[in-house]
């Protein structure tokens, strides 16, 4: 019964350890030795896989993060610096108006 985090290696994985231990087999070495590191090979093949499936995970996680912050306008403060021209005048413009009304007034009066 294999352990919960352990999953099962697949057929594929298996033949490629095979092909490979046979590969590196020595001379006088015994079936049950090329069959322990076709082992450890599977073993090494399924823990580069989990690895490689966490990064990508990582990576798509990262892209998804970006693409929502690229999507989301920065708010900016409006300043008179950054104000239209006619819009800072403004202003002034009803400023001079009220006092000019104002004059006007105490001129009739």
């Amino acid at each position: 019964m294999k352990a919960k985090n352990q999953q099962a290696v697949s057929p594929q994985v298996v033949a490629q350890a095979d092909k490979i231990a046979k590969a590196t087999q020595k001379p006088g070495q015994t079936k049950e030795q090329t069959r322990l590191i076709a082992k450890g090979i599977e073993k090494g093949i399924a823990e580069y896989k989990k690895r490689e499936k966490a990064k990508a995970r990582e990576r798509d996680k990262q892209k998804k993060r970006d693409q929502r912050d690229k999507s989301q306008p920065e708010e900016t403060p409006v300043s008179i610096d950054t104000m239209p021209r006619q819009t800072a005048l403004l202003p002034w413009v009803l400023l001079g108006l009220s006092w000019g009304g104002f004059l006007a007034y105490l001129l009739m009066a």
